[in-house]
């Protein structure tokens, strides 16, 4: 199944780094939207249909909490699950994503295959070989 997920990280490499393990994870025929923080992701939003959100939590302009915020208030937007992937992997950090709505939080680094597990857990399968080769270093942030 396809879907279109939106990543929002104000680092570019992070952002190619994310859609190569979405690929790996199954759902490389997904449309990918990009956006560098969350205002610009705010914008993306409103032109774009979104089944999913990736976000980091350390960006310019608007952080990822912030955004997250936004979005839970915003009754077009507030459906969308939110998944955030940062290196904040502290519990007070993580339990206060959670209670702001986000559906799933994974730490950096991560394996393709834990976020494959997690967008499953969260929207359902994808496309994807059943053993995901996990020897290619690659994806190993």
């Amino acid at each position: 199944m396809s879907y279109s997920i939106l990543i929002v990280d104000d680092s570019m490499p992070m952002r190619t780094v994310l859609k190569r393990s979405l690929a790996a994870a199954g759902y490389g025929g997904s449309r990918i939207l990009e956006a560098s923080n969350g205002k610009e992701a705010l914008t993306v939003l409103k032109g774009e249909w979104v089944d999913l959100i990736m976000t980091d939590y350390n960006m310019p302009e608007m952080n990822g909490l912030s955004f997250l915020k936004t979005v839970k208030t915003e009754a077009l937007f507030k459906e969308i699950p939110v998944i955030v992937i940062s290196t904040e992997g502290n519990d007070s950090k993580i339990k206060e994503f959670m209670d702001t709505g986000a559906a799933g939080y994974i730490t950096k680094p991560f394996t393709p295959e834990a976020l494959r597990d997690l967008i499953v857990s969260i929207i359902g399968e994808a496309d994807y070989e059943e053993n995901i080769d996990d020897s290619d270093n690659e994806f190993d942030f």
